[in-house]
């Protein structure tokens, strides 16, 4: 099971702040094709890859890495100083 946040507007596509799933995705992005795939929000929230970031236990990563033995993914859009 993996605990999923979602941030930003991220959360607002999506729906939801977090949720758990079980998964046999592999990396990130068999993990984001497989969400991309339930419905119509997450469909809309991960439409475009090159908007998003992603932390696996809270340490930033890419969509290939892998996600055996992690327990948290958070999406979240970049973000900016100011």
């Amino acid at each position: 099971m993996i605990e999923l946040r979602y941030f930003a507007w991220v959360r607002e596509r999506v729906g939801l702040p977090r949720e758990s799933v079980e998964t046999s995705a592999a990396t990130v992005a068999d993990l984001v094709a497989e969400l991309a795939a339930r419905d119509e929000a997450h469909a809309h929230a991960f439409e475009d890859t090159r908007a998003l970031r992603v932390a696996l236990d809270q340490e930033l990563a890419g969509f290939d890495a892998p996600l055996d033995g992690v327990r948290e993914v958070a999406f979240f859009p970049p973000m900016t100083g100011g």
